[in-house]
């Protein structure tokens, strides 16, 4: 499936207004979705150009530096636009439309767009409601033209008449006509995406967004709840509820993470997506997928009766014999020839799936999302586990002994993201044991930990579920952002 992406840019909509208003597409969108406010940040000015500036290149304005409707001084040449960057660094198809002049034009510091791949720029006759109004209209007409049959990776459509209004008019009635156009205008871009031929085979990712409010009188620049709430709409593949806390920065890294592209490190981007598709999702074994964390720890047990679960859970043999060791003073090499021929004998005789893990295999492999095996057992004890849960549902696997160093050290999962040929950041780890998720961590993972017999605390790139169950899409995408 080809993923596409449409921003729409709806310039000065007073969340509080719009939520008051008939917007049948807006709400299409948001019962798909969400449709969320979006506080501007303290250190931005409540003005278009530094918060567009801020939501279309996913960086603060003391990065970019646009910090007026005069672009003079900017940084767009180090933090650009997404399409921008989409275009010349990855050689995507990007699109945008607009009417506002220093988005588009080299005048006033600007543009604000670069260089994307295709651009539309129909300025209005005047600065008045009526040809804003005639202005949003012909780019409409031309955006949907492009939409409906061009193979554009990542769009960005801006309308500006609902902004003009209010500065013109106030927020009356006038600016609330302008916002329900936006919405009509709005619908006929997603028609025109949904025309595609190629519209079944395509995941498209929507998002909606305004830079500020305005003040009743209507102007803004200032810093009232009117002038600095925002909002955004957003509906797509693995998009549901919204998050807890969203900015303007975290919209082009959505527009990066909606078409698989992990952002480089080196572009320092200050957002960060609220749904991104893991470019791959490597798996604990022992507790995560299979029911043998007992089965270990009844091996261990039975060993040295009275050993503490905390240092032996998701370890390796040969460090569980030395830690034994310290206990009884037996020789680490029989503790673990011994630990090893009882846990195996236990694992081929017991060992069965968890809850929801072959359910998870399964739509990994149904999503094309392609999977790992990373553990701190031996060899014979992995293959074992591979002819309980199928060889063919792991591309690579890891077991004890293979990389330098073990669980907690990270070598395991980067071996298993380099077999892979992926980027660990990009990277979902699953795991059960504090060990393994500090593993996981070390190589720089995002993380859903499903806690065994350890607890596992929720952290930054880090989400924790009580089981695999009923995991689906839309948790695969936020995990761990």
């Amino acid at each position: 499936m080809q993923s596409r992406v449409l921003v729409v840019g709806i310039d000065g909509v007073r969340l509080d207004v719009l939520r008051r208003l008939p917007t049948p597409h807006l709400a299409a969108l948001a019962a798909d979705g969400f449709l969320t406010p979006v506080e501007v940040d303290a250190d931005t000015p409540t003005m278009s150009g530094p918060c567009w500036a801020t939501i279309v290149t996913g960086v603060t304005a003391a990065k970019h530096g646009v910090w007026s409707n005069d672009f003079t001084g900017h940084r767009l040449d180090v933090f650009p636009d997404f399409a921008t960057r989409l275009a010349e660094q990855d050689g995507r198809r990007t699109f945008v439309a607009a009417g506002w002049r220093p988005l588009m034009q080299v005048r006033d510091g600007g543009p604000l767009f670069r260089a994307p791949s295709r651009s539309v720029f129909i300025e209005p006759v005047a600065d008045t409601p009526k040809s804003w109004e005639r202005c949003d209209e012909q780019i409409t007409d031309a955006a949907a033209a492009v939409l409906a049959v061009d193979e554009v990776d990542a769009s960005f459509v801006y309308l500006g008449a609902p902004d003009e209004t209010a500065h013109f008019l106030g927020c009356g009635e006038a600016y609330e006509a302008a916002v329900r156009q936006a919405d009509r205008r709005l619908g006929r871009l997603l028609a025109a995406i949904r025309s595609r031929p190629s519209y079944a085979d395509e995941h498209w990712t929507v998002l909606v967004v305004t830079d500020h409010g305005h003040v009743d009188a209507g102007g803004h620049g200032g810093r009232t709840p009117e002038e600095r709430t925002a909002w955004l709409a957003a509906a797509g593949p693995g998009i549901g509820a919204a998050p807890p806390a969203l900015r303007h920065v975290d919209v082009g890294a959505q527009v990066f993470a909606a078409l698989g592209r992990h952002p480089d490190r080196h572009w320092t981007l200050d957002g960060r997506p609220f749904a991104a598709a893991p470019h791959a999702v490597l798996l604990d074994m022992d507790g995560t997928l299979v029911d043998t964390e007992s089965l270990w720890l009844r091996t261990v047990h039975e060993t040295v009766p009275g050993a503490d679960a905390a240092h032996v859970l998701g370890r390796s043999v040969s460090d569980t014999a030395a830690h034994l060791h310290a206990l009884t003073g037996d020789a680490p090499q029989q503790l673990a020839a011994d630990l090893e021929a009882r846990f195996l004998a236990a694992v081929r005789e017991e060992a069965t799936p968890l809850p929801g893990a072959l359910e998870l295999l399964d739509l990994l492999q149904e999503l094309g999302i392609p999977a790992a095996l990373v553990s701190a057992s031996s060899r014979p004890v992995v293959d074992a586990v591979l002819g309980i849960l199928g060889p063919d549902r792991f591309r690579t696997t890891v077991a004890e002994g293979e990389t330098p160093r073990t669980k907690p050290a990270a070598d395991p999962y980067l071996a298993a993201a380099r077999g892979l040929g992926v980027d660990p950041a990009a990277c979902l780890a699953v795991e059960d044991s504090p060990t393994g998720v500090t593993a996981a961590e070390a190589a720089g993972c995002r993380v859903l930990a499903v806690p065994s017999y350890a607890s596992v605390t929720p952290a930054p790139r880090r989400t924790v579920l009580a089981d695999l169950k009923g995991i689906g899409r839309h948790e695969l995408w936020t995990a761990g952002l």
